[in-house]
């Protein structure tokens, strides 16, 4: 009665079955699924490309910005590394 109640991941001969009804199900869509699944991997790699590089963009504004902020304000200061001579 235990083993009746076991709840898991499928085992050898089960994924065998699992891959019987998924082909009798899908036949010959299959491989039209598969295509289609193998594009939205790569449209999705593509969105995460880009947004690692708006990333890198955006930091290295912003780091650009606080440069500039910081000369500035040596700057007012009177700090600004030409006068340390």
């Amino acid at each position: 009665m235990r083993h009746i109640l076991m709840l898991g991941w499928p085992q050898g001969g089960e994924w065998l079955i699992i891959l019987i009804i998924a082909l009798l199900i899908f036949g010959k869509r299959l491989p039209d699924v598969a295509r289609s699944i193998g594009r939205s991997l790569t449209e999705f790699k593509k969105g995460i490309s880009e947004a690692k590089d708006t990333k890198d963009d955006v930091a290295g504004d912003i780091k650009q910005v606080k440069d500039d902020v910081v000369r500035q304000a040596k700057d007012a200061a009177g700090l600004n590394d030409s006068n340390s001579n």
